[in-house]
């Protein structure tokens, strides 16, 4: 096809935040094409954060039967991936088939594509369809809105390439587990994964190339997770340097100087790639070889081009994607609203216990120049903590801009701690003094209540 086809909008990627957005500019009258080279819903309702979340729950139901011998009498456990396997496969990706949320944005009033969109010039979208073709050439009159999403890292380690590791999306598809893992990151998605694997009876280990786990986090909690983690088992080796990676006769070797690890199967889940190396951004006058779209607090990239999601660099994260979608689409349809502000971003890593974080970190408001005061206090030492028993380990930890007297930063860890977070997002969102904070009633017993102690231990 050679003939330019006129719309009001392009959406390149239909992860959740593309999708979102295609579906409120169809509804809002704009005649919209959604361009997706994969699944249409992107990586989270497929390869991340559903069908691992599912995993996560499984795995903790079978922590909590262990933790009945302490609490309610006796109880046996036997686990079994089926019954996991079977809930992915039919509940949170129907198959991998993404023919519902195709219908679902057709029926908003998009036409949606599956094949890859590059950018060939303002406003201008040329597709390559599935088997190689050309199809195609879209002219939209308002632009063209980015969400081509990541993929995993292809990490430089002498022989990985050629061996039969698995990344996320292959975990998630599993059918059968192996008797041994070695997990190769140690983030969010390394340690939640291992720790799944680890409670369904898999030997793990988890091979972490800077000194802690779950780097990002507060070194509190990253300790605190790591000491869980080895209690139940799971080797964990910080600051490796890893030489090589070979695989024969159904066994993995990992070459750590003069250590050598054996293990069935070698999960990679150590960083993402951009998915911006083929996309034409040198017609819109952008690097083609950035990492990262630059974009203002309205998502524009450039004339007739918003970006919204993983590849602006704001946070690898669904809800990051898709309160920028709501953004770019008041932008689009020239309604009025706040601009783009992350200063109380928040994140949930779903091992057990739970690490939410929202805003600053104690090291980066001291980085900003900040007048830091910081409060914490251990979860299990709190009432809810204490009536709770097994599994209860955990802290608040508060980081104050003492000059202000606001919250800039918390972390909450613990039993549902990225629902406790919810408290502390508010907080540092809307700059609640803390003086308001300490003048609240906090309920009792529950685990919230641990904030009034963090509070108190602001020094």
């Amino acid at each position: 096809m050679s003939d330019d086809i006129e719309c009001d909008l392009v959406v390149i990627g239909a992860g959740p935040g593309g999708e979102s957005l295609a579906t409120g500019a169809a509804k809002a009258g704009l005649e919209v094409i959604v361009v997706d080279k994969h699944l249409v819903g992107g990586e989270c309702p497929y390869y991340g954060c559903i069908p691992s979340k599912m995993m996560v729950r499984a795995a903790g139901s079978l922590a909590e039967a262990h933790r009945v011998g302490t609490l309610a009498g006796e109880a046996t456990v036997i686990p079994s991936w089926a019954p996991v396997a079977k809930r992915i496969d039919e509940e949170a990706t129907t198959g991998w088939d993404d023919t519902i949320a195709v219908e679902r944005l057709e029926d908003a009033g998009a036409v949606v594509l599956h094949g890859v969109g590059r950018l060939a010039g303002p406003g201008r979208v040329t597709v390559e369809l599935p088997d190689g073709s050309a199809g195609p050439t879209y002219v939209a009159r308002r632009g063209v809105v980015l969400n081509p999403g990541t993929r995993p890292a292809e990490l430089p380690i002498d022989g990985l390439a050629g061996t039969p590791f698995w990344t996320n999306r292959d975990a998630v598809q599993l059918t059968e587990l192996p008797s041994s893992l070695v997990v190769i990151g140690g983030g969010p998605i390394g340690c939640e994964m291992a720790q799944v694997f680890a409670r369904f009876g898999v030997e793990v280990t988890v091979l972490e190339v800077g000194p802690r786990i779950l780097g990002p986090n507060e070194p509190e909690a990253s300790q605190i997770l790591q000491e869980i983690f080895i209690e139940e088992g799971i080797r964990v080796l910080t600051e490796v340097s890893i030489d090589s990676v070979s695989h024969a006769d159904g066994r993995f070797e990992v070459v750590l100087g003069d250590q050598t690890l054996t293990a069935d199967h070698v999960l990679v889940a150590a960083g993402r790639t951009p998915n911006l190396d083929d996309i034409g951004l040198e017609t819109v006058d952008l690097d083609a070889s950035a990492r990262t779209v630059e974009v203002d607090d309205r998502m524009r990239a450039g004339e007739k081009l918003w970006a919204i999601g993983d590849v602006t660099g704001k946070g690898a994260f669904t809800h990051v994607s898709m309160y920028q979608s709501a953004i770019a689409l008041r932008d689009i349809t020239g309604e009025d609203g706040p601009p783009a502000s992350y200063h109380a971003l928040p994140h949930t890593t779903f091992t057990d216990p739970e690490v939410g974080g929202v805003g600053m970190t104690e090291q980066r408001a001291r980085a900003a120049g900040l007048n830091v005061r910081v409060g914490s206090t251990q979860l299990e030492q709190s009432s809810r903590g204490f009536v709770h028993g097994p599994g209860a380990r955990g802290l608040i930890k508060l980081v104050e801009d003492a000059d202000r007297g606001v919250l800039v930063g918390a972390t909450a860890m613990g039993p549902a701690g990225g629902e406790i977070l919810g408290f502390l997002a508010v907080a540092v969102h809307a700059k609640v003094p803390t003086d308001t904070l300490r003048s609240m009633i906090f309920a009792y017993p529950t685990f919230h209540r641990a904030i009034e102690s963090a509070l108190a231990d602001l020094s």
